[in-house]
């Protein structure tokens, strides 16, 4: 019996990764997600001129800034859901940006000057997974208390053996 090749199904990039390509911007186009919304992989050394670029181009509302853990001695990720906020749209045009960041240099330069929005989300993902981001007017904790050590939702964490009791009332 002869075995039959299958091809992967060549999937075009969308129109704001096309739209990128044409003005010079380096990223790699990962495909649409579960909804169908692009994903695009930029380098850290590129968001600040990707994300200036995407604001320029109509994404003036950032929806979510969020990250995860790709698994122990993987990367981290810093993802970013950007939004087309007009009148009268009958479908909000949306944009994931994702940057990959090594866990031993887990940096990332800070989008708060483009979209405020991401002052409390990158504190988050700092908070959670220590990714630094570089320029963030106030980058501290905020979930966790300031003297914790590690990063709680890294897959790699160990979680400290004691319990502090608290009062319920």
């Amino acid at each position: 019996m002869a075995e039959t090749e299958t091809e992967a199904p060549i999937i075009e990039a969308g129109p704001v990764s096309q739209w990128l390509s044409q003005n010079g911007f380096d990223h790699e186009f990962l495909g649409p997600n579960h909804v169908g919304v692009e994903m695009i992989k930029v380098d850290r050394d590129y968001l600040i001129p990707l994300a200036t670029a995407l604001y320029a181009y109509g994404f003036n509302y950032l929806r979510c800034q969020c990250a995860y853990d790709m698994g122990p001695g993987e990367d981290l990720v810093s993802t970013y859901h950007l939004a087309k906020v007009q009148n009268n749209v009958e479908q909000l045009e949306e944009v994931c940006v994702k940057v990959f960041v090594p866990r031993s240099d887990p940096k990332v330069p800070s989008v708060y000057w483009i979209w405020k929005a991401a002052d409390f989300q990158e504190r988050e993902s700092y908070d959670m997974y220590g990714i630094v981001y570089e320029g963030h007017p106030n980058l501290k904790r905020i979930l966790m208390p300031e003297d914790w050590i590690g990063w709680p939702l890294r897959k790699d964490y160990i979680s400290p053996e004691f319990h502090e009791l608290q009062d319920a009332y």
